[in-house]
């Protein structure tokens, strides 16, 4: 493979996907097509993208068995949560449930011996964090929530960004309450619901800024949670 010096070009022009963040937008992951990138080994599920492969973007990406990506650097950072399968770097394994955050400026260069399926976000972290943060969700401890019934796994904090595990009991039911600098929603299992419907399992949700609902489950899920990141409008 070709060697990359900065983030992995494939795309040569362009692409707005979903870049309206004044617009809830829902999308089922599972629905879509897996489409090329600069490797030929990695497909991945465009969720959003602004920009061509040097892009904020949002995607289900899957390494096939024996991927590789040459080292290169993430300007504006990279979050990652391994969904299944083990993801390596030149930090060690990442088995499924590890979440990563790679900051801004930092550098590694990619694996999977025996395959894995990641969701990853792209330029959207604070320039100023510049911690790498590591939480193996499987083994660290949970949180009681709000309510009854919800139980929180907190995995980074910067600024107004918050990043979590979001665990809900069977019946569980949260209060109306809104989302300064919006929210964004991956389900990872169950079916999580609100006024606007019930999203299964690979279901990613944005809702923006000052946007507000009431979510509950009625047969339990787990998502996983941004809050604070997005823009007001104008």
């Amino acid at each position: 493979m070709t060697s990359l010096a900065t983030e992995p070009t494939g795309l040569t022009a362009p692409l707005q996907l979903h870049t309206d963040w004044s617009r809830r937008c829902v999308v089922h992951s599972p629905a879509l097509p897996w489409q090329a990138s600069p490797s030929p080994w990695v497909t991945r599920r465009l969720l959003e993208r602004d920009g061509a492969e040097v892009a904020r973007a949002t995607s289900v990406v899957r390494y096939a068995p024996g991927a590789h990506f040459a080292e290169h650097t993430h300007e504006r950072g990279e979050e990652i949560l391994v969904l299944d399968g083990t993801l390596s770097d030149e930090f060690g394994d990442h088995g499924p449930g590890t979440y990563l955050k790679n900051p801004p400026g930092s550098r590694h260069a990619p694996r999977s011996a025996d395959g894995c399926t990641l969701f990853v976000k792209l330029r959207h972290l604070d320039p100023l964090d510049t911690e790498r943060q590591v939480v193996h969700t499987r083994t660290a401890p949970w949180r009681p929530g709000l309510v009854p019934g919800l139980s929180v796994l907190p995995l980074s904090a910067f600024g107004t960004q918050h990043t979590a595990l979001v665990r809900w009991a069977p019946g569980t039911r949260f209060s109306r309450h809104r989302h300064w600098g919006g929210e964004e929603v991956y389900v990872l299992d169950g079916v999580f619901s609100d006024e606007h419907g019930d999203h299964p399992a690979g279901t990613w949700i944005r809702s923006p800024h000052l946007s507000e609902h009431q979510p509950f489950s009625r047969e339990g899920c787990t998502i996983w949670v941004k809050t604070g990141h997005l823009p007001p409008p104008g």
